[in-house]
């Protein structure tokens, strides 16, 4: 529409062939009385059309009027069938017969009609759509959208805003963070989140559509909920039979590639042109801008540069030589392996989210424990990692064109290495969120930060000298795979050959004692199962099946057995590790007649501790009630030690035979309250403790994301009068958390609440003060897989 109200403008002969009655089909889509934002807000708007933020109808209403002043030539109801010939000799085939001659085609067909369909048991039932027109059609319905972009987002929002409606609206996020859509209408759902007129599910999928209900997979499991009705905004695939048929090729065979295109927007077909959201840019300013700038082109104006221009000539000045920045887009593009599939333009508008640095040789791109979440991308030059801390001239290389710091963006762990600039270095550093944008949209870009985060986990947890070209070919071979709680990964007794890395969550250890699963371990992130049966060619030994939603990494086991044999270290250190696990089973076997009710207690007992989050714990407070005195050391020490307010309820929590579970963090692996901090303000510190620093603005996300409630919000209470002068003069509160009363009445009204959580007493000599308080010794943190291993059941029976 941009192109043609500009070619209109230039008095160039031109038609726009609109498949409806109707102009902006995607538009006239939206939902009635949708807010249309203008983004980015930093780039100009170059059309001879309006468009700034506002209603839906409002919009149309203004392009209407103006396609009309501009005599724009409009073709309505004239959906395309076929576009053939070549460049200056184009024939436009429409529905009816409609036939159109043309020296030029501009294609701005976008994808929205191709969504992507669900692809789930019940996904035919009549209750599933896939737009939403008017969200004040319905009524006293529980609705779920599925989809985390902005459309879904959008749709929520649209459905929830009048209480009247009665509406119980839920959203699905397979993922921990809304990656894709704008921070504006991320911010609005964490509102409605909050205000209770929206349930957000993240790190949930659909797996079956039943009449009046939804099947979710959710971190801990399947749940059911009521479902009367399902939005499902999963996405759309480019038109690609319809565009190849025309003769243009697309960047790959991947089923959401785009095609390839100049910076002209010509494709490989000659004379044809693409634009908007088919040349992954779906942005409405980012489309009326090429709208207006291929008209240029076609025009002659072969000098004109795009409207962002200006932005990325800013963010490219501190670079060495004088390149433009075409120039260094092409670098960018031709070196990194991350970019090598996206278009121009989305190269363009990755940089807009980027910042690109430079770095003398010797220069430290960032240290150890440094907090950040960003992800590198090496253009030119090459990183020196530091892998002794004793000794920092032994590193390791990082060549141009891969890149680092993913483990961060994967973990939210703080940076795991110094890394230093071994020679002169051209770095892009990517968001945390336009780099998960780029993983979840490039197929290419996934694929390429999975191959090398499996390569670094697997050098780094079996070492032993190997090298990168040691273990391409099994890297190559390793399968991502998403395991829900609770599924078994590898079954006793099975004859399957192939060895497992963790890479997310965490997974159990059982073995089949007359007829009962008995608990052997606990296997966190970063360890692997599976070598037993591979090495000596036997059937599994134990069953390992999730103890929390995972992801593991399958590699074939012929190929580690042919690693083993030409690396006769990794060979020794996969014998000791096989060498203890059947000391275990050994053990077990041995003793299985004396276990009796034991062993039933203890693999009862660890899979009640599993079931209230030791599974994804990396520290864990438990209580032996056996030996507490409900004197509440425990929650006085941990208020005295964090400016009044006790992070922990010794109380609150789930018992089991003799262990309770109080309230209190687990410093998960990967930590639910991270998702969603707009200031970055919960970080993970040198010693694994999660902890929420100064910077946080009380948002309250982290609370509503932790699914064990050991968040809260408050604010930080005045100064209490000190001990002696409780003691001798009964002035304030005396030990411990003051009373909710007393904070009140003497704190400043004007401070705002904050997130309150254990940090473990980072900072505090001693370590945790909870555990230092307890006078009988109940009290005891614990690592889940020092805790749950079979020595507790040799303790239970002796």
């Amino acid at each position: 529409m941009s192109a043609a109200a500009h070619a209109a403008a230039l008095g160039l002969s031109h038609v726009l062939i609109e498949k409806t009655d109707h102009l902006s089909d995607t538009i006239f889509k939206y939902q009635k009385g949708k807010h249309v934002m203008a983004t980015p807000s930093n780039l100009v708007l170059r059309s001879d059309l309006d468009f700034d933020a506002g209603k839906r109808e409002a919009i149309l209403e203004t392009w209407d009027r103006q396609i009309e002043e501009g005599k724009v030539k409009v073709l309505y109801n004239a959906e395309v069938t076929e576009i053939t010939g070549t460049s200056g000799d184009f024939t436009v085939t429409a529905k009816g017969g409609q036939v159109v001659k043309a020296q030029a085609v501009v294609l701005a067909i976008g994808t929205q009609g191709n969504p992507n369909l669900l692809r789930i048991p019940g996904a035919d039932l009549p209750h599933i759509q896939y737009q939403l027109d008017d969200p004040g059609e319905y009524f006293d319905e529980h609705i779920t959208v599925v989809g985390s972009g902005d459309a879904g987002i959008e749709n929520a929002l649209g459905l929830a805003a009048d209480p009247a409606q009665a509406n119980t609206v839920t959203i699905l996020n397979r993922r921990d963070s809304f990656a894709r859509a704008k921070g504006a209408n991320v911010k609005l759902l964490e509102e409605a989140e909050a205000d209770g007129r929206i349930v957000v599910r993240r790190e949930t999928s659909p797996i079956e559509v039943r009449p009046g209900e939804l099947v979710l997979e959710t971190r801990d499991g399947e749940v059911t909920i009521p479902c009367d009705r399902i939005i499902a905004r999963t996405g759309s695939k480019p038109p690609r039979g319809f565009v190849e048929a025309i003769g243009v090729e697309f960047t790959s065979e991947e089923r959401d590639a785009y095609p390839t295109l100049s910076q002209t927007f010509e494709t490989t077909k000659n004379g044809v042109h693409v634009i908007g959201a088919l040349a992954g840019y779906p942005l409405i300013k980012h489309c009326m801008n090429q709208g207006y700038d291929v008209i240029e082109f076609l025009n002659g104006n072969t000098d004109l540069k795009p409207a962002d221009q200006p932005i990325l000539e800013e963010k490219l000045a501190g670079l060495p030589g004088r390149r433009s920045v075409e120039e260094w887009l092409d670098v960018f593009g031709e070196n990194v392996v991350i970019f090598e599939e996206l278009s121009p333009l989305q190269l363009r508008e990755l940089m807009l989210d980027s910042t690109v640095h430079y770095f003398e040789r010797g220069e430290t791109v960032f240290t150890k424990n440094e907090p950040g979440s960003s992800m590198f991308a090496i253009a030119e030059g090459s990183v020196a990692v530091q892998v002794s801390e004793d000794d920092p001239s032994i590193t390791v290389p990082i060549e141009q064109g891969s890149i680092f710091g993913e483990v961060g963006l994967i973990s939210g762990r703080r940076r795991g290495a110094t890394i230093q600039a071994a020679e002169p270095l051209v770095a892009i550093e990517l968001s945390r969120n336009a780099a998960l944008k780029l993983i979840a949209t490039v197929p290419s870009a996934g694929r390429a930060v999975n191959r090398i985060s499996i390569e670094r986990q697997f050098l780094q947890m079996f070492g032993s000298g190997l090298t990168r070209e040691d273990v391409a070919e099994i890297v190559e071979a390793g399968e991502v795979m998403d395991v829900r709680a609770g599924e078994v990964v590898v079954e006793e007794g099975a004859d399957d050959k192939d060895i497992f890395v963790i890479r997310r969550g965490s997974m159990i250890v059982e073995k089949n004692i007359g007829g009962h699963p008995v608990f052997l371990s606990y296997l966190p992130a970063g360890s692997y199962f599976g070598e037993m049966a591979v090495i000596d060619g036997s059937a599994r030994t134990a069953t390992v099946k999730a103890a929390i939603k995972s992801e593991v990494v399958r590699f074939p086991g012929e190929k580690f057995l042919a690693l083993m044999e030409a690396k006769p270290e990794l060979k020794g250190r996969a014998l000791e590790d096989m060498r203890s696990r059947r000391e275990v089973n050994a053990f077990v076997e041995a003793r299985k007649d004396s276990f009796g009710s034991a062993a039933d207690m203890y693999s009862e007992t660890a899979q009640f501790l599993v079931d209230n989050g030791i599974g994804e714990a990396t520290d864990v407070l438990l209580i032996d009630e056996k030996l507490c005195v409900a004197c509440d050391n425990c929650e006085r020490a941990c208020a005295d030690s964090h400016d009044g307010l006790s992070r922990l309820d010794r109380e609150a929590g789930r018992s089991y035979a003799h262990l309770h579970v109080p309230t209190s963090c687990r410093h998960c692996e990967h930590p639910h309250c991270m998702a969603d901090c707009p200031p970055n303000a919960i970080q993970r510190g040198p010693d694994g403790e999660v902890f929420i620093d100064d910077t946080c603005i009380g948002c309250g996300n982290c609370q509503r994301n932790c699914p064990y409630g050991v968040i809260r919000m408050d604010a930080v209470p005045p100064k209490k009068p000190s001990l002696l002068s409780w003691l001798l003069f009964g002035a304030g509160p005396g030990p411990g958390e003051a009373s909710y009363g007393w904070r009140k009445k003497h704190a400043d009204p004007e401070k705002p609440k904050q997130a309150i959580k254990c940090d473990m007493c980072a900072g505090i000599d001693g370590g945790p003060a909870c555990v230092r308080a307890c006078p009988t010794g109940a009290a005891i943190r614990v690592s889940p897989d020092k805790f749950l291993t079979v020595t507790k059941l040799t303790e239970d029976v002796e």
